[in-house]
């Protein structure tokens, strides 16, 4: 089985369920915490919330089986990166098990074996429950580019594998295409992933290059409920890879887009508080507008698919569908030299 068979898996196949006993029972076993449990949602994992009796929060994770191990020690040993490159950012910590590592194996009765990690839990309010500011935009852009600053250093094997999120494979995504029922919007995702595929693809093996996030949606971000202008935590992990450091930033300003009135004026103070942190190059910059559309119709494909398969699932697949639509048209009816000029002028070029 190839990477790219793999990461198709992992979307492909729902995740066997764990239950909420079992999870408490590993979480003693092999990290020593006796916690109560709640399950959270994941678009992939199965995930569960912990609280001891002491107060102290986790977060116990099991992969996919389908997915690559590789991965989860690639998303471990970037935490544990971060955590001595840059301390005060606001992520989670590895817990690691009894035996030091930080995670362990997980094999079911007539199951494959899964992978086991705990977290730190972050408190905050989610990002989109909470009021917005130009501010807070320009906080969130700071601290992703010190996460990108922190992370320059990092390598990790499995930064080289597919990944069904990853800009880079953008153009994979066209078969998924055919399941969108409504002509006018299917044309809008084609005319979207032709813009990536003429003037992106080409740019991108010459850009910059390193470990990234990839996955800076507003569901990823906790803010101070007392200061909602403040960052307070920066969420999972888990769409990791290795590619030009720009997608980053693509993937962030992709959910500061405003679907009505003035669509990448949001985006430009963002991404003009990123280049303040951490400078990006011309040349990054003047493919940014069509990475960020290129992101756009990866969440409409892949969640549209995804949400068909799973119906059960399906609000939470698609809690970014609508707005994505909205923003795409939004961005298709901006001529792209002029989202270029305004970038370019965000930066300083």
């Amino acid at each position: 089985m190839t990477d790219q068979d793999c990461a198709e898996d992992v979307l492909a196949t729902a995740s066997p369920d764990i239950d909420d006993a079992r999870a408490a029972q590993l979480a003693r076993q092999h990290f020593g915490v006796d916690a109560a449990v709640r399950r959270l949602t994941g678009e992939r994992d199965r995930n569960f919330h912990l609280r001891t009796d002491e107060g102290r929060e986790y977060v116990l994770k099991f992969s996919h089986p389908a997915e690559d191990p590789r991965v989860a020690d690639f998303q471990a040993r970037a935490l544990l990166h971060v955590e001595r490159a840059d301390p005060d950012l606001p992520v989670q910590r590895v817990m690691p098990a009894a035996d030091g590592e930080p995670s362990v194996w997980y094999q079911a009765p007539d199951a494959p074996p899964r992978v086991v990690r705990l977290f730190t839990y972050l408190p905050g309010r989610p990002l989109p429950d909470a009021p917005r500011s130009d501010a807070q935009r320009r906080n969130l852009a700071q601290v992703l580019a010190r996460l990108g600053l922190a992370l320059r250093g990092f390598d990790h094997p499995a930064g080289a594998l597919a990944l069904p999120w990853d800009i880079q494979r953008t153009d994979g995504v066209a078969p998924l295409l055919a399941h969108i029922d409504d002509p006018a919007r299917r044309a809008l995702a084609e005319r979207a992933l032709a813009r990536f595929v003429d003037h992106a693809k080409p740019a991108l093996p010459s850009l910059r290059a390193q470990a990234i996030h990839n996955d800076l949606n507003l569901y990823n971000v906790l803010v101070d409920p007392q200061d909602p202008d403040r960052i307070a935590g920066i969420l999972d992990f888990g769409d990791m890879v290795r590619a030009p450091l720009i997608n980053d930033v693509a993937v962030a300003a992709s959910y500061q887009l405003e679907p009505g009135g003035q669509v990448l004026q949001p985006a430009l103070g963002f991404v003009a508080a990123y280049h303040q942190v951490s400078p990006l190059e011309r040349a990054e910059v003047d493919v940014l507008f069509d990475l960020m559309m290129a992101r756009l119709v990866m969440v409409v494909a892949i969640g549209g698919w995804r949400a068909a398969r799973y119906p059960e699932n399906r609000d939470y697949i698609l809690r970014n569908n609508a707005v994505s639509w909205s923003r795409l048209q939004a961005c298709d009816d901006m001529p792209r030299e002029r989202a270029r000029e305004q970038l370019r002028a965000a930066c300083g070029y």
